[in-house]
């Protein structure tokens, strides 16, 4: 099952991918030139660790002013001090808020206290591993309100402040399960395509705006998330994930299927019962 996702010919993946790939429409623009990826201010939440922290090297890195989203503010301040010491710094400023995007006076405190953000980066996620009756109420409801009710609220909060920028973005990161789901996790698995599905309509929304809605569906990702979960050879690095979004970012590829989430789409389209049967258990 696992050796079909580990196709060692990179000539063969290339290959494939133009037939798997989301139509041009539904990646370029309908409106304006490719968005200037510099001189933005960039709020990521769960920007401290992870997919977060990569995402913010990586936006610092081309010099934007990055703000760090999370809970912990020893983990925001020692990731804050490692962007602001790194070789590529060019100029650009960093910051962090502790903040639980999960409440609603939080989400309205972060809106009000950056005004200038203009990308806004959802990525704080959980995931409990378990059947649906071994889940207490409490850890469906927040699995429910960090992955889909918080970036549904946040963006809807920042939008008034994205609206005032020339150019504008909000970048949700989904997953590649919201393509087809795996039966361990079935709350998570609901919650990120919810927010695949909500990342398409409202780029629909805002298609005549300059705001540009962008998302990224990972594969599986050596994260503290996903530590002890899935095989590690078939896990990408963070910055890994960082630089294929980037690629993608810099030609206004509005969905970013990373690594073997490429594969996972294809195979989906072409039989959804296949796609089903490798992911069901997890890869």
């Amino acid at each position: 099952m696992h050796t079909f996702f580990n196709i060692p010919n990179p000539k063969v993946q290339a290959a494939f991918w133009p037939f798997c790939r989301p139509s041009k429409a539904a990646c370029t623009p309908k409106q304006g030139l490719p968005m200037t990826p510099t001189q933005h201010t960039v709020l990521i939440t769960g920007g401290a660790t992870g997919i977060g922290f990569a995402l913010a090297k990586k936006f610092h890195a081309a010099g934007n002013r990055v703000i760090l989203v999370g809970r912990r503010e020893d983990v925001l301040r020692q990731a804050v001090e490692q962007l602001s010491g790194s070789l590529h710094d060019n100029g650009a400023r960093c910051g962090y808020a502790v903040a639980d995007v999960s409440q609603a006076e939080d989400r309205a405190r972060l809106a009000a206290q950056f005004p200038e953000t203009g990308i806004l980066i959802n990525n704080a996620g959980i995931q409990f591993t378990k059947r649906l009756d071994e889940q207490t109420d409490d850890e469906i409801a927040q699995e429910i309100a960090v992955n889909l009710t918080a970036p549904v609220q946040l963006t809807r909060a920042f939008l008034p402040v994205l609206a005032g920028k020339p150019q504008a973005a909000v970048i949700n990161v989904s997953s590649g399960l919201a393509v087809v789901p795996k039966e361990t996790c079935a709350v998570y698995c609901a919650t990120k395509a919810a927010l695949h599905s909500f990342s398409q309509v409202l780029r629909w929304q805002l298609e005549n705006s300059g705001i540009r809605v962008f998302e990224i569906l990972p594969p599986m990702v050596a994260t503290p998330m996903s530590k002890g979960k899935g095989h590690a050879h078939l896990k990408i690095s963070p910055d890994e994930l960082a630089d294929e979004f980037w690629r993608d970012f810099e030609r206004n590829r509005f969905e970013s299927m990373i690594g073997k989430t490429k594969w996972l789409y294809w195979i989906n389209r072409f039989s959804a019962r296949l796609g089903q049967r490798i992911m069901r258990k997890g890869l």
